[in-house]
């Protein structure tokens, strides 16, 4: 457009030009007009030739120009396109592994498969003859069944649903020792430490003390004195403190006989206080024993306190405090039931610090848990029941409440459920089951031990059972020819629920059932 535009200007210069030419012609005559006016048309053309000149390099110059911009954009662009095709290119390639992998993966997944369905034949063969041979097998059972003689359909049932309940209880007991081994294998190294640890940190001593009391005489004159005239002395003395007083031939000593020991150290004080005054008649013996209830309840208090301060305790309900005292004149298996306590929150509080729980809380269930026996004799219900209910009235926590209730489980209705209920159950085992703490009277000791080797001889192939331990263990020796490994462990749980049920004893009773082979021979 810009050349059309300079070739169109030079024409009308040429043409501009030849005019004047010809009017300056026209003006200075026909010869020399001519001649100027084609001189200045030469000047004219030449100026128009050398500019169209000048335009046709500025021209070149520019398409020049132009050319070698349009040349790079086209080759921009073709780059830019070459740029394109390659990508497109990868991404066909790319598409093209990504067949190739999936096309390799289903050809092995097609092998798999007929793998598998060359498997699945071969098990369904395999099947089927398993089909054949078990109803072969069951044709032959058939048979032999059909052969017993005498055997009903009704009794051939029963003898199959007893080989079947004999199979799942075999199955059963290797599972239940496999899940008690387990369970064990978890448990037993924390318990064995905390406990292990609680008692070796813990000693105490061991008080035995009777049901009755002997008082010392200087002399067995004095019998007749505390007899008194028609037996009135001895009367008030019983009236006074509720016991009974023996006096037999026993040389310079008498009994006192109570099942209550608060009862029985009252009337030892005033006996012994009568003795040593040497004025016994009933106005005397009633002030006595006023004075002697009072030092007994002063005893008690200060025993009650002394319990409390040990376990380092504080703000005990003073009445509390008494009953904790009273607990100095009980016992229980010969134990006594305030140095039993006082060791019960002592080990309370050791487990409860082994397992970083409230020591404090611990040691206070463990002294109160047996406070119901100071008064069990004044309410109704077991010990347990009625030390939680004194615990509450006298502003106890909820929680060493339920530990009180809860310190024998299930023998007193009340199961433990928070870990406190558990420390203080532990503790009351311990403390009671330790060697030397609690005693028992031969003949009913003897006959403990004479009833749980009776109740294991009750079972079938039991050959011997010997009780151990003071009866805290009992060894049965079963014929192996009749119980399996199977059944021995089956026995075991049942002869410990038959103990569980039949029989009375302190702490728990392991049963050992013992099932063992020998062979011998002899080298000649």
């Amino acid at each position: 457009m810009g050349d059309l535009v300079i070739l169109v200007g030079v024409a009308l210069g040429l043409v501009a030009g030849v005019f004047l030419g010809t009017r300056l012609g026209r003006g200075r005559g026909d010869a020399s007009g001519a001649k100027v006016a084609e001189a200045e048309a030469g000047k004219i053309r030449e100026a128009a030739q050398a500019e169209v000149e000048a335009i046709k390099r500025a021209a070149e110059v520019e398409g020049k120009e132009a050319a070698r911009k349009r040349k790079t954009e086209l080759d921009d662009e073709l780059k830019a396109r070459r740029t394109e095709l390659q990508k497109r290119e990868e991404e066909l390639k790319n598409k093209e592994r990504e067949l190739e992998r999936a096309r390799k993966d289903a050809e092995r997944r097609a092998g798999e498969v007929e793998k598998k369905e060359k498997s699945v034949d071969g098990k369904i063969k395999q099947a089927d003859s398993a089909v054949e041979k078990a109803e072969a097998a069951q044709a032959e059972a058939r048979k032999k069944l059909e052969a017993i003689a005498g055997l009903s359909e009704e009794q051939a049932r029963k003898k199959l649903e007893e080989e079947v309940r004999g199979q799942a209880l075999a199955s059963a007991a290797v599972e239940i020792k496999r899940i008690e081994e387990e369970a064990q294998r978890e448990a037993t190294a924390r318990a064995k430490t905390v406990v292990a640890t609680a008692i070796q940190r813990f000693a105490s001593e061991f008080v035995h003390e009777r049901t009755v009391a002997v008082i010392p005489l200087p002399s067995d004159d004095l019998k007749g004195r505390l007899i008194g005239r028609e037996g009135r002395n001895v009367r008030a003395l019983e009236a006074a403190t509720g016991i009974d007083l023996i006096i037999d031939d026993t040389a310079e000593s008498i009994t006192i006989s109570c099942f209550n020991p608060v009862r029985r150290e009252v009337a030892r004080i005033a006996i012994s206080a009568l003795v040593a005054d040497g004025r016994i008649h009933p106005t005397r013996i009633e002030e006595v024993v006023r004075k002697a209830e009072k030092e007994v309840d002063k005893i008690c208090k200060e025993a009650g306190e002394q319990a409390v301060f040990d376990l380092g305790l504080n703000r005990l309900h003073p009445e509390l405090v008494g009953l904790l005292g009273r607990l100095k004149f009980r016992q229980s298996y010969a134990q006594n039931v305030l140095m039993h306590s006082v060791e019960v929150g002592y080990l309370a509080g050791l487990i409860a610090a082994e397992l970083g729980t409230n020591v404090k809380l611990a040691r206070r269930a463990g002294l109160l848990h047996d406070i119901g026996k100071g008064a069990d004799h004044e309410q109704e219900g077991a010990h347990g029941e009625v030390g939680a209910q004194l615990a509450r009235k006298h502003g106890e926590s909820p929680k060493v409440c339920q530990a009180i209730a809860a310190h024998h489980g299930d023998e007193m209705g009340v199961r433990p459920a928070a870990l406190l209920d558990h420390i203080v159950a532990a503790a009351n085992s311990l403390s009671a089951a330790r060697p030397g703490a609690r005693r028992e009277q031969l003949a009913s000791y003897i006959k403990r031990l004479d009833d749980l080797e009776a109740i294991c001889k009750r079972f079938g192939g039991v050959e011997r059972a010997y009780a151990l331990q003071a009866g805290r263990e009992i060894r049965v020796m079963v014929m192996n020819d009749q119980v399996d490994d199977a059944q021995a462990i089956m026995m075991s749980k049942e002869i410990a629920r038959a103990i569980e049920t039949e029989a009375t004893y302190p702490g728990q009773v392991r049963v050992v059932v013992v099932r063992e082979t020998r062979a011998s021979d002899y080298a000649r």
